[in-house]
């Protein structure tokens, strides 16, 4: 621990306001919907607005723990085919706490075996159903975080010890945020009891497992360190409501929500392009250098056979989103479409 450490309080790195885009984005689509549409979209939002519900009062708590950490609310990452959504990340000076908000309704039972189930109350009649476990989610979560953690470094020393010191640094914890939610875990095992608490038992937990940790303590540089590594990895996730909902919306409403779609990806191509100072540099240009590379290998023919480099920066500069779009590229056919055309815009679309 440094001894010019000033850090005293929660601070946070990212606090997200995506959901809350989220609503505003859907309440413009809902008019344009059919019935059948509309009433899709309106449970969507409560499921949003529910969810806002949870995270803030995390957030009030967190704000409240006067302790020295720091926090990333909604953070998405991926590597290779692993993708994970993480409520919150916080980042103590022993243990970093990878946390999964649940603002769950009717009241939870954990059994022997680890299974959720879930009863709810309608009127005088009880059901009860099985949920996917969010203890299972958020240690797919923690997965990836390893993976990440592993490929920032860059010797085998590193990565060693990375592995080893792993699981002594992270601990995941599921967070029911309904006050309303009834939670019994008598029957389920010590180690599954113990990764699932109540909002307002939150700081606690952390407190608790921070006193019993036996890890070094981190400078304050260390720590904002650690956090930025994976503050760093984030990345935006456009969600394609137009894509979703697009079989509901009333005929004359069609031309309208495709236009305005493809204004706001023609935004978004153009602001890559601006921000672009090396397009070789680039994670796109990368990606599709590699795809090529695999294909001519897997075709035994020479890499400008799949398309040059030209053809290439003209796919980035263009940001084709479908098979015609990317007919208009200089050099791709009816034939490069058909045998690549689907792979290409798969890339492309990720980045947009």
């Amino acid at each position: 621990m440094g001894i010019f450490d000033k850090l005293k309080e929660p601070i946070f790195l990212r606090k997200s306001n995506k959901a809350a885009e989220q609503i505003e984005r859907l309440r413009e689509l809902e008019p344009k919907l059919n019935e059948e549409g509309k009433e899709k979209i309106k449970k969507e939002i409560k499921y949003i607005e529910y969810g806002i519900i949870g995270e803030r009062n995390i957030e009030f708590e967190l704000k409240n723990s006067h302790m020295p950490m720091y926090i990333i609310h909604d953070l998405y990452i991926e590597s290779d085919d692993l993708t994970a959504q993480i409520d919150y990340l916080v980042f103590t000076k022993k243990i970093c706490f990878v946390i999964e908000c649940k603002n769950l309704f009717g009241n939870i039972e954990i059994n022997n075996q680890g299974d959720f189930i879930r009863t709810m109350t309608f009127g005088r009649k009880k059901i009860k159903e099985g949920i996917y476990s969010p203890i299972t989610q958020n240690e797919r979560h923690l997965k990836l975080m390893k993976k990440i953690a592993m490929e920032n470094k860059s010797n085998i020393i590193t990565k060693f010890l990375t592995d080893k010191l792993f699981e002594n640094s992270y601990r995941t914890v599921v967070v029911l945020s309904n006050p309303k939610t009834v939670l019994n875990s008598r029957f389920a095992k010590k180690e599954i009891r113990n990764k699932v608490i109540r909002t307002d038992q939150l700081i606690a937990y952390i407190k608790d497992t921070y006193k019993k940790s036996k890890e070094p303590e981190m400078s304050d540089k260390a720590l904002l360190s650690w956090a930025e590594r994976f503050l760093k990895a984030h990345k935006e996730k456009e969600v394609s409501y137009l894509e979703k909902y697009n079989k509901y919306l009333i005929e004359n409403n069609k031309v309208d929500c495709i236009e305005s779609y493809e204004n706001i990806v023609k935004e978004t191509k153009n602001e890559y392009i601006k921000n672009t100072t090396n397009i070789e540099d680039t994670e796109i240009y990368k990606e599709l250098k590699e795809f090529r590379l695999a294909k001519c290998r897997e075709e035994k023919v020479k890499p400008y056979f799949i398309y040059n480099n030209k053809q290439l920066e003209d796919l980035i500069s263009k940001m084709p989103v479908n098979n015609e779009e990317l007919k208009e590229v200089p050099g791709f056919g009816d034939v490069k479409v058909s045998k690549y055309g689907d792979d290409i815009i798969k890339i492309i679309k990720k980045y947009l």
